[in-house]
């Protein structure tokens, strides 16, 4: 199997969140924060840690790992067993997010939360990764590649230029965990783009 393309991940401005290298068969993430806080970083497979500003974290993570996610957590309190207190990206309360099945039953921990997903050695022996603002935003992020690949960046300030609707402490909600209706979750099949999915595609 070939070797994906070497990857830099950063959460920007504040979190520069992870770079990413290929070796045979795993590839090596640094997640670095680059927050003037400390960011409590999370990785789907992987688990998660405090990373305190400039602080980094390098994981490697399999060749082939699908329906990954890296996120960003802040203002958490844990005790010595790593249970605790998380407002915004919770993992039922825990600092180590090892499975899908801790998230409090979606994917990428409790709203609002930036999120990173990838992909690694898929079709073509491609590599895939997006910054999904589905759950909303709290803090920026920067997901670059190493060598002369295009990465991706989402430094808006988001938090600031958020709606009174949607603001919550430390971040932006996502309209569905807000008002808990279809118009915003888009069960219906039959929907096009609001005011609020606006907001967050015209910055990110």
């Amino acid at each position: 199997m070939k070797a994906p393309t070497s990857l830099i991940f950063f959460p920007i401005l504040f979190f520069s969140l992870l770079s990413f290298t290929a070796i045979t068969q795993t590839a090596t993430f640094t997640i670095v924060n680059r927050c003037n806080y400390p960011v409590w970083a999370v990785v789907v497979p992987g688990g998660g840690r405090r990373l305190e500003m400039n602080h980094a974290w390098k994981i490697n993570v399999a060749v082939g790992t699908t329906g990954a996610s890296i996120w960003g957590r802040t203002n958490c309190k844990f005790d010595g067993s790593g249970r605790g207190n998380v407002k915004h990206g919770d993992c039922n309360g825990l600092l180590l997010c090892n499975s899908y099945g801790q998230l409090q039953n979606t994917c990428y921990g409790q709203p609002p939360n930036t999120l990173v997903e990838y992909a690694l050695n898929q079709w073509n022996n491609l590599n895939f990764f997006d910054i999904f603002l589905i759950d909303g935003f709290n803090v920026p992020m920067d997901f670059s590649p190493t060598g002369s690949f295009r990465g991706i960046i989402c430094s808006a300030n988001i938090n600031g230029k958020c709606s009174n609707e949607l603001r919550v402490p430390g971040g932006c909600n996502n309209p569905y965990t807000t008002f808990r209706t279809d118009q915003y979750c888009c069960n219906s099949g039959n929907c096009g783009p609001t005011y609020f999915s606006r907001f967050f595609k015209d910055r990110c």
